[in-house]
């Protein structure tokens, strides 16, 4: 079962047009959330990102978007498919409703909310090999828009087809500027010695929730000193560590790029404190 704007209805049901603007122009935004523990991990987060990305791409948010109301329906939709008791993958797409070409008709929107089951309700660390490379066919713009996700992902696509191709479990996007703006699907943070570095938004990078998470967390202890920055592809080699932030896997370490292999210490301490987090919230 999926939730089409407050309906639950089946995945074989028609319902959306070919007039979806999602699909003719890329004209929504969407998020990725993880349900665990009978909760939305990190909802809060989640949502204001869902709010502001709706804002700057114009978009009317209706007066009962309230952080109170999609949570119910996230929490309907989940407990619809069984999965209450449970931990799921969350994806909520919003899109401007049909009419008009590249000018909408107006800028109301529908919503789509789908649930999709996982295996582990906490995070756990993949040390399996990982290995990554730059994905150089095309760049992303470093601008406000690289912030937000919006449904025209057509450089992660070509770069994950890359990634596939050549036998690489991700790849690093660059910006026009030649700088690291993140992964295909995740942000990256550098680590050299108790210096952890992650991309700035400037440069491109998604506002991950979970980057902000550990971001927020770590500037509070004295074991690390974290700093968002620009990045050139000539420091990973340099690096003693890198690994990868997202929603649904937590951290996961890179363990090669090029000839370079690298240690997973940082990413191995840093899981616990997430899975702390998402747990008992920050403290």
């Amino acid at each position: 079962m999926i939730n089409y704007n407050g309906n639950l209805v089946s995945t074989t049901e028609h319902f959306l047009s070919v007039d979806n603007r999602a699909f003719r122009y890329g004209d929504g935004v969407f998020d990725i959330s993880k349900y665990s523990m009978k909760k939305v991990l990190f909802w809060e987060d989640h949502y204001l990102r869902l709010m502001a990305g709706m804002r700057i791409m114009r978009m009317e948010i209706p007066m009962s978007f309230s952080m109170e109301y999609l949570e119910e329906e996230i929490v309907r939709t989940v407990t619809a498919n069984g999965l209450e008791d449970k931990q799921a993958k969350i994806r909520i797409s919003i899109f401007r409703q049909n009419g008009g070409n590249y000018t909408p008709l107006h800028n109301q929107i529908d919503y789509l909310i789908e649930v999709e089951a996982l295996a582990a309700a906490f995070y756990v660390l993949n040390d399996e090999e990982y290995e990554v490379e730059l994905f150089k066919d095309f760049y992303l713009q470093p601008d406000l828009l690289a912030n937000v996700k919006h449904t025209n992902r057509i450089v992660n696509v070509l770069g994950s087809i890359f990634a596939q191709e050549n036998e690489y479990q991700n790849c690093i996007l660059l910006n026009s500027d030649k700088n690291i703006a993140g992964m295909l699907n995740a942000n990256l943070f550098v680590v050299q010695g108790n210096t952890l570095k992650t991309p700035q938004l400037s440069d491109g990078a998604m506002n991950g929730i979970t980057r902000k998470i550990l971001l927020k967390s770590l500037k509070k202890v004295s074991d690390y000193e974290v700093v968002e920055t620009s990045i050139s592809p000539f420091e990973l080699q340099k690096a003693d560590e890198l690994f990868i932030t997202n929603t649904l896997v937590g951290i996961q370490p890179i363990t090669q790029y090029r000839k370079k292999t690298y240690s997973t210490e940082v990413a191995k301490n840093l899981i616990g404190k997430l899975n702390t987090i998402a747990r008992f919230g920050m403290s």
